[in-house]
């Protein structure tokens, strides 16, 4: 998960621009914009309601479409390439009220929409037992097998293929968590084997005796790290032989020929994921394709995923797809509880957080899959949408439904993620749906892989400008700034006028944050972010370098109950921070910079903070310690990412000393993190 700080991208659609093309280039409609359907339906067959409604996911007519959106044909791309959709929240989201509508402002089976979309693969997961004792969900869809069953029929139903996901976990799987199931826990690795095994078999004979046309499954989820449990490659090799066995004799005896996936990420690491894939290879694991995550604002360029994908299918002659991918619409929150793609330092370049921007960007990475010999893309999660309003509490719903991504019946099982942060969905705007439930224009891209489609033209969005002034210097704003259509031939840039009044009021003696409104030649708006930054004299402030020698950390009791924990989700900026936590004792620790060596003058110090589950009795400060004396700022987290921000402005110095910290006491099971440790000269 992503996090960028108050900036983001100034969408700006001209007024003079025709109408029709606004439901296409970005504005975050919440009712469907007459015009924008396409012309070319796929073609839907009435059946009687005892027979299954099929809608035709082939590719439209090879003559280019009119429709909302503009996409660029993709030359060569098969009829059978995989257009995929992981929709394993639908089930909770209906139950939480959530209602789908197709593109005439009708409500609809999301299936069906998905499906005259160009959709015809569905990827569903599948957990062991996502429950707890009392039968809570866990949340984040409650994906069993029964789920799996209902939603994998509604997908039969309108023609696509089913892609079955086997966690064999009772809760998310990923790199930085494999547990095992519950009733797992404890067993051996021969017995992990059998079990899995079993559960494999017995699954995937309920999921298709019910009539579910699966065509894929995978033996695991991004299973870099581990899985299961199982840490040390030989288990994990152990597990994925069990698996594929399972999956094998199924096919056989139900005489299909179900493919057997494979699923890392991190293709960054191009070296890892090579000799994961050379290990299957050196003991003649049996399956077919090796799928792999890839998230343009996470997993690098789309050129390294090329190199990967053809790296792997001629190395080990194995097909290749991509298993996870997806991209965010706008940069607003449905529900309030924080998306994990939310703003211009998580974009990338050239692909604005609009309706006509996922799209393109959707269909560049299907573009390049296709391009390196993938046989095909799945998005992930493109229908999970929020639950309730942003100004809302809406913890009930996503307790009782499931319909967030955690729940804290999950605290449990996942101590260490679900534990601390449950809560709501962090992907609605990455949804192919609007917040109300209809169905963006972006969403048809999916149909309009092989022929392309035309759109009037119209600009999508002007990128906001960040400026970096270091403290009295003048201020140079930029002469052009691009210009983004929707037909990106026809990108620009465009010279802008700056407000002088703006500018003339920002103060460059002292540092600050401050915004320049910019006018366009054609009278779209810009707006330039200006930071006028002053030296930030603390060493490694937000311990990104390995050395942290000069930071003294002391605490009381036996235990040492923080550490600098590499996780991005907790870091205020970069991947690291100062971390405390404790499973049964009380709290008491500090850590603090010393400084022998300043200029005599006027300083101001601050830091931010994060956390949650801290006692009325708890103490946390800031702390600024000179020869004059001590002064503090007191301050306390309260949730997860709710950042504090405490601040010590006024801290003369006058012999070169100064020590500056953080203290905190607090109970057993609070936690939290520090991080971006500042201190600046603001006078003499």
């Amino acid at each position: 998960m992503k996090r960028a700080h108050a900036k983001l991208w100034v969408l700006c659609i001209s007024a003079s621009l025709c109408s029709a093309a606004l439901a296409g280039c970005g504005v975050n409609d919440t009712e469907p914009a007459a015009g924008t359907q396409a012309t070319a339906e796929s073609a839907q067959t009435e059946t009687p309601a005892s027979e299954s409604t099929q809608v035709s996911t082939e590719a439209v007519e090879d003559s280019q479409q009119t429709g909302g959106i503009y996409v660029e044909p993709i030359e060569g791309i098969s009829d059978d390439f995989i257009r995929g959709m992981d929709a394993s929240s639908v089930l909770v989201e209906e139950k939480s009220g959530v209602k789908y509508y197709n593109f005439e402002g009708e409500e609809q089976d999301v299936f069906q929409t998905l499906a005259e979309g160009g959709v015809n693969y569905i990827r569903l997961r599948v957990w062991n037992d996502p429950y707890d004792e009392n039968g809570n969900g866990y949340g984040g869809g409650n994906n069993d097998v029964p789920t799996a069953i209902e939603l994998g029929k509604r997908a039969t139903e309108y023609g696509m293929k089913v892609c079955i996901d086997f966690h064999y976990s009772d809760f998310w799987a990923d790199p930085k968590r494999q547990h095992a199931p519950k009733a797992w826990e404890g067993m051996n690795i021969e017995d992990k084997c059998d079990a899995l095994y079993d559960f494999t078999k017995e699954s995937l004979n309920e999921i298709l005796d019910a009539g579910v046309d699966v065509g894929m499954v995978q033996v695991g989820n991004e299973i870099n790290n581990g899985m299961s449990g199982e840490t040390k490659l030989e288990n994990v090799t152990e597990l994925l032989h069990a698996g594929c066995r399972a999956v094998r004799e199924i096919s056989e005896e139900n005489g299909k020929d179900i493919q057997i996936a494979i699923h890392y990420t991190n293709i960054t690491n191009k070296a890892q994921v090579d000799s994961l894939v050379k290990n299957l290879s050196d003991n003649e694991v049996d399956y077919d394709a090796v799928g792999l995550s890839f998230y343009p604002f996470w997993d690098g360029s789309m050129e390294n995923m090329q190199r990967v994908v053809e790296l792997l299918q001629e190395r080990y002659g194995k097909k290749v797809f991509i298993a996870e991918t997806s991209y965010c619409y706008t940069s607003e929150d449905g529900d309030g509880s924080g998306n994990s793609l939310v703003g211009i330092d998580d974009l990338v370049d050239g692909y604005p957080a609009t309706v006509q921007g996922q799209a393109n960007i959707i269909r560049d990475v299907f573009a390049a899959a296709s391009e390196a010999g993938a046989i095909g893309v799945f998005y992930w999660e493109g229908v999970w949408l929020p639950v309730g309003e942003p100004t809302a509490d809406n913890s009930p719903i996503w307790e009782e439904f499931g319909s967030g991504w955690a729940s804290s019946y999950a605290s449990d099982y996942d101590p260490d993620d679900a534990g601390l942060y449950y809560g709501g969905c962090s992907w609605d705007n990455q949804a192919f749906f609007d917040f109300d439930g209809h169905p963006l224009e972006s969403l048809n891209v999916f149909k309009y892989l092989k022929t392309g489609a035309s759109a009037p033209l119209a600009i999508d969005a002007v990128p906001g400008v960040d400026v970096t002034c270091p403290v009295g210097s003048e201020i140079v704003l930029p002469e052009m700034v691009d210009v983004i259509y929707n037909d990106r031939s026809a990108n620009k840039q465009s010279a802008v006028s700056w407000d002088e009044a703006q500018l003339a009021a920002i103060d460059t003696k002292a540092g600050g944050v401050y915004e320049v409104t910019g006018t366009l030649e054609s009278g779209e708006t810009v707006v330039a972010h200006v930071e006028v930054k002053m030296d930030n004299l603390v060493r490694n402030p937000s311990f990104e370098d390995a050395d942290t020698s000069m930071w003294n950390v002391t605490y009381e009791g036996d235990a040492n109950p923080t550490d600098y924990q590499e996780k991005t989700d907790d870091a205020h900026s970069g991947d690291i921070a100062f971390h405390f936590w404790s499973e049964d004792s009380d709290m008491d620790f500090s850590i603090e910079q010393e400084f022998t060596d300043l200029e005599p003058g006027t300083y101001q110090f601050f830091a931010y903070a994060q956390g949650g589950d801290v006692s009325d009795e708890a103490s946390m400060e800031l702390y600024a310690v000179t020869s004059d004396g001590e002064q503090t700022e007191p301050f306390m987290v309260t949730t997860y990412n709710d950042w504090k921000n405490p601040t010590i402005s006024e801290i003369k110095v006058t012999d070169g000393k100064l020590t500056i910290g953080v203290r905190m006491k607090c109970n057993p099971k609070s936690w939290g993190t520090v991080d971006d440790f500042t201190l600046n000269r603001i006078g003499d």
